[in-house]
């Protein structure tokens, strides 16, 4: 039946004028790329395993280790070549046990969900004082230290939900939760809550990545969920003199050694000439890391399966990396592209899966001129599987330190509605990956990589 379809697809297009033969060779691969992915594929059952048998795997614990090993297993099973463990030096925080987070509000004690932001110093006490809720950093330089010191300060700043992108939604609002503490111990707070980054109306804080500026005093921060943080806020309307209580339990300790896990389907041609596909292996101590970025490694890693299931001899080195450390440093990422500055290695392309494992709309482009518009020209051979976004913009993290004026960044870009509802909460589980929409991700991904590698980009 599918050998018949194929044949009835290459009359069709032999008939339209428009189509090269090169074009009808592409449609037909790419149809069987799909095809194998959608009934043989293999990447939910490897993402459930990561999320199931290791669980969150932030840089520098124990499950962020097992994962390695499991990356180097999974990679060695299918018969890449060249599997290997890349040295990378990562930070290593704890988040300890018992986050209590309580608005004090006349005789009531309210308990909310918060999570400490990977970063965050501990509490050698609990720490309770009264509350100064703003929306913008700037508006602690208006209020000045009179009205903040001693204070917990509080930023209620949601996401704009006229945003149709919420990744643009997401980084209108990141300035508080990555700069948010130190810019309220400048003006003298004792702590900091940032209310969480989601659109979603929850009881899950949400947690992700902040810094301490070394000019200022290190307070603790918190992330509130999003129905604590309209709590709290409706509250401080008829009273401004409530209290909160914070207690965290965060430790930092110093970095150690983890790794980027590669492997690699040596290219038939043009061995010395690399395309690279990869999302981060690592994930945040809550849930599960399934979408963020568990999605992207199993399907990665299923566009290398999928060109070896096929027979597809790719002339170029087609690799695979298992990036370490994107969510709270980006040593993944920086310790590979100094690697590859380093030895001199040639690459044509990169491609990063790290936006969830949703419903594919298209991929994003950083490159040159010449190089965008040979990536738009393949639209056509994508608009049989709905993709149809081919726009320049933001890539990924773990790719974007190999940036340069050769290189072309790619960056798979899935429906982003529901996205940041499980980004860096509990709610990041593997049960809130849909299999299809997974698999129909893995088969975007190998077709771009069967279609650079094929074509190139000049």
């Amino acid at each position: 039946m599918k050998s018949t379809l194929l044949v009835l697809l290459s009359i069709v297009l032999l008939n339209h004028d428009s189509y090269s033969q090169s074009a009808i060779e592409d449609s037909i691969t790419i149809r069987a790329i799909y095809d194998e992915i959608l009934t043989e594929g293999e990447c939910y059952e490897n993402l459930r395993v990561l999320c199931k048998d290791i669980g969150n795997r932030l840089s520098g614990s124990e499950n962020a280790e097992k994962a390695v090993l499991w990356g180097e297993d999974l990679l060695n099973s299918y018969g890449f070549d060249n599997v290997r463990l890349q040295e990378v030096m990562v930070p290593k925080w704890e988040r300890g046990y018992d986050e209590i987070g309580q608005i004090l509000h006349k005789d009531q004690v309210i308990p909310v969900g918060i999570c400490a932001l990977g970063g965050s110093i501990g509490c050698e006490r609990p720490v309770i004082a009264e509350v100064i809720e703003v929306k913008y950093l700037s508006e602690l330089e208006a209020l000045g230290e009179e009205n903040i010191k001693g204070k917990i300060v509080f930023f209620n700043r949601a996401l704009d939900p006229l945003l149709i992108n919420t990744g643009a939604a997401y980084g209108g609002a990141y300035d508080q939760r990555s700069s948010g503490a130190s810019t309220s111990a400048k003006h003298g707070a004792v702590a900091c809550l940032v209310r969480s980054l989601t659109l979603s109306d929850d009881d899950s804080p949400h947690t992700g990545a902040m810094s301490y500026d070394d000019n200022y005093p290190e307070v603790p921060a918190a992330a509130i969920s999003t129905s604590g943080a309209k709590l709290l806020s409706e509250l401080l309307k008829e009273n401004k003199d409530l209290k909160f209580e914070i207690q965290l339990n965060c430790k930092a300790y110093p970095d150690v050694p983890s790794s980027n896990v590669i492997g690699e389907i040596l290219g038939s041609e043009n061995p010395e000439k690399i395309i690279v596909v990869g999302g981060h292996l690592d994930s945040w101590d809550v849930g599960e890391g399934a979408h963020d970025d568990g999605a992207g490694i199993v399907q990665s890693i299923e566009a290398l399966r999928c060109l070896n299931a096929l027979g597809i001899k790719p002339k170029n080195t087609i690799r695979v990396v298992l990036f370490m450390n994107e969510e709270n440093g980006n040593n993944g990422g920086k310790t590979y592209a100094q690697e590859v500055k380093k030895s001199r290695e040639y690459h044509v392309a990169a491609i990063e899966s790290d936006a969830g494992g949703f419903t594919p709309r298209g991929f994003n482009v950083d490159g040159n001129e010449m190089q965008a518009e040979k990536f738009k020209s393949w639209a056509p051979l994508f608009e049989p599987y709905e993709l149809h976004r081919f726009k320049r913009g933001f890539t990924g993290v773990d790719i974007s330190p190999l940036r340069n004026d050769t290189i072309a960044l790619f960056g798979l870009s899935p429906d982003s509605q529901r996205y940041f509802d499980f980004h860096h909460s509990d709610r990041d589980t593997f049960e809130n990956v849909h299999k299809r929409e997974l698999e129909l991700g893995a088969a975007a991904l190998c077709s771009l990589l069967y279609l650079i590698d094929k074509h190139g980009l000049e």
